[in-house]
């Protein structure tokens, strides 16, 4: 595969030594043992290692713990969960449980952030009985389909990793490894996959490799599963996050520079910064903190989404202007930030009633606001009107009322804020802790305008 000047370079910094590899190998060669000696189960190492679609520097090792399908799910959790807790014990590390369709193992063993997964040993992927069986099927499959296209693929996510798209949390909403390889594979390496994304891409676009698809999606992007007709591999890539991408890509297209492979640094504000930047928007600048939901961030974040959007809508309903909103979540706290275009309000709201001939609707109105109104009620084009006395006048005094747990929160957050939360208020919404989010928040670019500058001074 023919690779530019600025390709070449970049793969000398990417492609695993021999002296890693080895060492990768070793590791993952006493955990398999280790799963194999306790006769319950086989063991397997999945994921971009496998593959040896790995970059240079990675130090995350998934190993799968195959059981046989005869086992029930309540003994597959618990032995799975023994096993892997035994194994970590021998190695000194230290178990963390964690949760996807089922618990599995997370712990650090020499250096390495391992992932020890419990699952079914299964011979077709029609034959799933959790959702992580599919997973050595992708291993399989990678490995027999991408040779040749090793490099284009360690190219590509590198690529995305610096476009700042890579991964496919929640937070993220971006690219699986998986999915980086099932594009380059598809494309036929990293040029064509750039020059796609490019030129071509836009939402809607279907994508199956093995023209199986057995159902539709109304995902941005669907690449069909080859071991699973019914998966979209892309499934968390959310539009914006597509869009950026491509953007990315053409921006590498026409100026092509080593800058679209180098992972930059997250900033942060200081606190002077931010004062500075409150000054100069004049806008008015809320946060809500809270603790952070005891779950992991697959299930936290879709919710700490839900509930901002749900306050934002309660904000506006009484009359704040939304600005722009978002959330993040923290080791120990979460933060829901609004910026309002005002803050505060005038003492009355003119309210619309039912017209005059929805008899039954207007005069229960009428009697409704009879007597308890500045003006009103009066007739306006054929329908009632009052202005009555408003509810919040400030935005504050409405995010701190009963109103905000009464306004579609995640059932996680709403167990946390129901503890106890603070609400912050221009300058005092300054944390250390948030100083990334923050700037993120203020200093928002997208990927390529946030490199523009670099590339043409460079």
């Amino acid at each position: 595969m023919k690779y530019s000047k600025i390709e070449d370079n970049i793969l000398l910094t990417i492609r695993p030594k021999q002296e890693e590899r080895d060492r990768v190998e070793s590791v993952a060669l006493e955990l398999l043992a280790e799963v194999d000696r306790s006769e319950d189960a086989t063991g397997m190492v999945v994921g971009s290692i496998a593959r040896d679609t790995w970059v240079s520097g990675d130090r995350d090792l998934d190993v799968f713990m195959l059981f046989d399908p005869s086992v029930t799910r309540e003994d597959l959790e618990k032995k799975g969960l023994s096993l892997a807790k035994e194994i970590t014990a021998r190695f000194g590390g230290v178990p963390v449980e964690k949760y996807a369709e089922h618990p599995y193992i997370n712990t650090n063993i020499k250096g390495f952030d391992i992932d020890l997964v419990p699952c079914y040993n299964i011979r077709s992927t029609a034959n799933i009985l959790s959702a992580v069986d599919r997973t050595p099927f992708h291993t399989r499959y990678i490995k027999e389909k991408v040779t040749g296209l090793t490099d284009d693929i360690l190219l590509a996510k590198r690529f995305a990793k610096s476009c700042g798209v890579y991964g496919s949390d929640h937070m993220t909403e971006g690219f699986a490894g998986y999915l980086c390889e099932l594009l380059v594979y598809h494309y036929g390496g990293f040029g064509n996959f750039i020059k796609a994304a490019a030129s071509e891409w836009k939402p809607g676009l279907v994508i199956d490799i093995e023209d199986h698809r057995t159902k539709d999606f109304d995902e941005p992007l669907t690449v069909v599963d080859p071991v699973d007709p019914g998966r979209n591999v892309a499934a968390s890539l959310s539009a914006s996050k597509m869009a950026e991408f491509s953007e990315y890509a053409r921006g590498y297209l026409e100026m092509p520079s080593e800058i679209f492979f180098e992972v930059r640094k997250k900033n942060a504000l200081t606190e002077e910064e931010f004062k500075e930047i409150i000054a100069e928007r004049g806008t008015s600048i809320h946060a809500i903190v809270f603790k952070t939901p005891n779950a992991i961030p697959d299930i936290v974040v879709p919710q700490l989404r839900k509930s901002v959007l749900g306050i934002e809508e309660m904000l506006e309903r009484n009359g704040f202007s939304v600005s722009r909103y978002s959330e993040y979540m923290g080791e120990d706290n979460c933060i829901l930030l609004f910026e309002l275009l005002n803050e505060n309000l005038p003492g009355i709201i003119k309210r619309e009633g039912p017209p005059l001939w929805n008899r039954v609707h207007a005069e229960k109105f009428f009697h409704k606001h009879l007597g308890n109104t500045y003006a009103g009620p009066y007739i306006e084009n054929a329908r009632y009107y009052v202005e009555i006395e408003r509810k919040y006048k400030n935005s504050k005094e409405i995010l701190n009322s009963p109103e905000v747990l009464q306004s579609g929160l995640g059932r996680h957050v709403r167990k946390s804020m129901n503890k106890g939360y603070n609400v912050f208020s221009g300058e005092d919404c300054y944390s250390e802790e948030f100083s990334v989010f923050l700037h993120d928040f203020f200093r928002k670019y997208s990927p390529f305008a946030e490199i523009y500058n670099d590339i043409i001074n460079k």
